[in-house]
């Protein structure tokens, strides 16, 4: 199959299924490609429009259209016009309807645009009150001399006010354009009149601001005649043309307009006139692609055909990605809901839904593509199981490191000494004493009460209902959110959000049993006496009190034997009578300190034990009996049968918001996939031989 050629059926057959996606309304969904005209209002606008298509424009210097004009150009046979309104989205039915039969008669001959826009602006309302409409106007026009061209004419952007218009009306024009040209698909051909200073025309600036690399726009120079021959004005503009001042990748083209004179002439006497003044003076230096609308129709038709080939591949995605939008919308929106019976299966179906998902969630099968992706924090929340996995093993890092009321230490240095929660051993060690003392039963020397353990272990543990109910706010907050995330996803937001209420009475209840449960946990460590059968109490107290014989023995050896310090495989003469004398000096005496260090030790040992079966029965009996394994039954099909008919209504009824959203969502997807089976008659090929640029091949059924 060869390339498609300039002027080609297929190149027609290109921009015909364009024209046709963007009649059906794709481009309210997807951007299409297409080249929009925009200027100044003294632009000459009007007269460039009228020199490629043949067409009388309105040429007044006052915006001439309160709306877009589309304007159709294709090389046929026959010539012949077509007139049509393409009602905006934001119509009723009603006026869509009476818009499409929008028909004006035109004289194919000698066709004038005047009339029929004023028609126009009466079918759409325009007025001094409705100013501007988002509808547009339709103009196709066929004949042997055309190109196979469309192009988008916007109304010109203006500052100043007069009796046509409002200085009031100039933001309203500015956002209309800015709209067209900030579509990243669309050609952007800026119109710059030679006759003001670029710096100052509305039209550079927003191009510049809405494609700052300029890879999308081509700028057009008019009424270049206006310039002094051999003026620093005329050098300038010759510049510009040139591509040296503001840079396109699209390039500039020069045209001359007609001046006042040839405001009659036909288009062949205009044509032989720019002709002729772009053979003399300083445009001769220029390109002659670049010069005249002889050579712009078909430059302006190329740009359109590349844009669009170019664009196919990310155009087909688009709307295939918006496809599987709207099913996804029209999934959650669901079947209609009219009838007590159609509520209730809805009602069903979700509960059935989230159930599954819910018990995913908790099960870490995070296989469904509700959870979306782990590395984004969206995706992180929804994944239930890996946030209360996190949250418990951060609770046990916490009770760990921070869930001691006095960190006792064997040496303090400088830094910790000033800190409230640190103390020494030996510090510690004469608080017990004292509390000893003062807690004296019928103890024997060197022993101590057992509800001394009792006491320091209440004290030291304080910190431990403030770590756990930090921990059990944060899981019930990603509670509250992965249920919510997923009633969004199972059903509409009014029906989701007054499930989620009833839901929230559910997970009330849970979380009062959440903390009664957590309460029950810590009642014996705060009011109880400790109680434990686990050996791990006796090897810690044996291992701490080892521990510290043996560092006592080491600073006995390192006196008896004048060393700094012991390592091992040292040999050393010892003096064993001399040795035993200061093991027996060192041996303490004092029996209150002797038991008031047994009793530290066996409260230490004791904390460690009770550290751990607390976190245990934290996360198991608490968080995960009492909340977690219960969240699936939260909203089940039993659950739905068990509500009444008022509430089933309340919960399934649809809105007038919800219906309309439903005809719309289904509107969007007719017209989508339509434009897709339009798009998939382009059976891109494509293929690129060395050294040689990019060709596309179109073929059609």
């Amino acid at each position: 199959m060869d390339p498609i050629l300039l002027q080609s059926k297929d190149h027609r057959d290109l921009l015909d299924i364009v024209d046709k996606l963007r009649s059906k309304g794709v481009g309210r969904y997807v951007d299409l490609p297409e080249i929009i005209v925009c200027g100044d209002q003294s632009a000459g606008k009007s007269s460039v429009l009228e020199a490629i298509s043949g067409l009388s424009f309105p040429t007044k210097d006052t915006v001439c259209t309160r709306f877009a004009t589309e304007l159709v150009l294709r090389r046929d046979a026959t010539l012949r016009v077509k007139v049509s309104i393409n009602p905006s989205p934001e119509r009723s039915v009603d006026e869509k309807e009476r818009l499409s039969r929008f028909d004006f008669e035109l004289d194919a001959t000698s066709p004038d645009l005047g009339s029929v826009i004023e028609k126009a602006k009466e079918a759409m309302g325009v007025s001094d009150t409705k100013v501007f409409s988002t509808d547009s106007l339709r103009v196709e026009l066929c004949g042997p001399t055309q190109p196979h061209l469309t192009l988008v004419d916007l109304p010109g952007l203006f500052r100043a006010g007069n009796r046509d218009q409002s200085v009031h009306d100039a933001p309203t024009v500015k956002k209309m354009v800015r709209s067209y040209m900030q579509r990243p698909r669309s050609i952007i051909l800026a119109v710059v009149s030679a006759k003001g200073d670029i710096a100052l025309q509305d039209v550079t600036e927003l191009a510049h601001e809405l494609d700052p690399n300029g890879t999308r726009t081509l700028g057009l120079i008019t009424k270049p005649d206006t310039l002094d021959v051999g003026s620093d004005s005329e050098a300038s503009y010759l510049r510009l043309a040139q591509n040296k001042d503001v840079v396109y990748r699209l390039g500039w083209h020069v045209l001359k307009n007609r001046n006042y004179e040839m405001r009659d002439a036909p288009s062949k006497e205009r044509d032989e006139s720019e002709e002729n003044f772009f053979a003399t003076g300083i445009w001769t230096s220029m390109e002659s692609a670049h010069l005249g609308v002889k050579s712009l129709k078909p430059r302006l038709s190329n740009i359109l055909k590349d844009e669009i080939l170019r664009q196919l591949p990310n155009l087909l995605q688009d709307v295939e990605s918006a496809i599987v939008e709207c099913h996804g919308r029209l999934e959650r929106l669901g079947m209609s809901r009219a009838t007590f019976e159609q509520q209730r299966r809805y009602l069903v179906l979700a509960s059935q839904k989230f159930s599954v998902l819910m018990k995913a969630a908790v099960d870490g099968m995070y296989n469904d593509p509700f959870f979306g992706s782990a590395k984004t924090e969206e995706g992180y929340q929804k994944r239930l199981r890996a946030v209360v996995q996190n949250t418990l093993t951060d609770l046990e890092r916490d009770m760990r490191m921070r869930g001691q009321n006095r960190f006792i230490v064997e040496t303090t240095s400088d830094n910790e000494l000033f800190l409230p929660r640190f103390i020494s051993r030996t510090d510690y060690i004469d608080e017990v004493r004292d509390l000893m003392r003062k807690s004296r039963g019928r103890e024997l020397p060197g022993t101590f009460n057992p509800l001394l353990i009792g006491e320091l272990f209440t004290e030291q543990c304080q910190p431990w209902r403030g770590i756990a109910m930090r921990s059990k706010k944060v899981i019930l907050h990603v509670v509250y959110q992965a249920t919510q995330a997923i009633l969004d996803h199972v059903a509409t937001g009014e029906t989701a959000r007054a499930i989620f209420q009833i839901m929230n009475r559910g997970i009330d209840t849970l979380k009062c049993d959440l903390d009664q449960k957590v309460t029950q946990l810590l009642n014996p460590h705060y009011n109880g006496h400790p109680i434990t059968y686990n050996h791990y109490l006796t090897d810690n107290v044996q291992k701490a009190q080892s521990k510290r014989r043996r560092r006592n023995l080491e600073e006995i050896l390192k006196e008896s034997l004048g060393i700094d310090s012991i390592q091992r495989g040292d040999k050393y003469p010892v003096v064993p009578f001399k040795l035993l004398t200061l093991v027996e000096q060192h041996t303490d005496v004092d029996m209150e300190r002797y038991a008031s260090e047994l009793a530290v030790d066996y409260m230490q040992a004791y904390y460690k034990v009770a550290l751990k079966n607390f976190v245990d029965d934290f996360s198991i009996l608490a968080i995960e009996h009492c909340l977690i394994q219960k969240l699936p039954s939260l909203f089940t099909p039993e659950t739905v049968h068990d509500l009444d008919e008022d509430e089933v209504n309340r919960l399934a009824g649809e809105s007038k918001e919800t219906t309309e959203e439903r005809i719309k969502c289904t509107e969007k997807l007719a017209i989508l996939d339509g434009g897709l089976h339009d798009l998939k008659r382009l059976d891109n090929h494509r293929y690129a031989a060395p050294g040689k640029k990019l060709i596309f091949l179109i073929s059609f059924p």
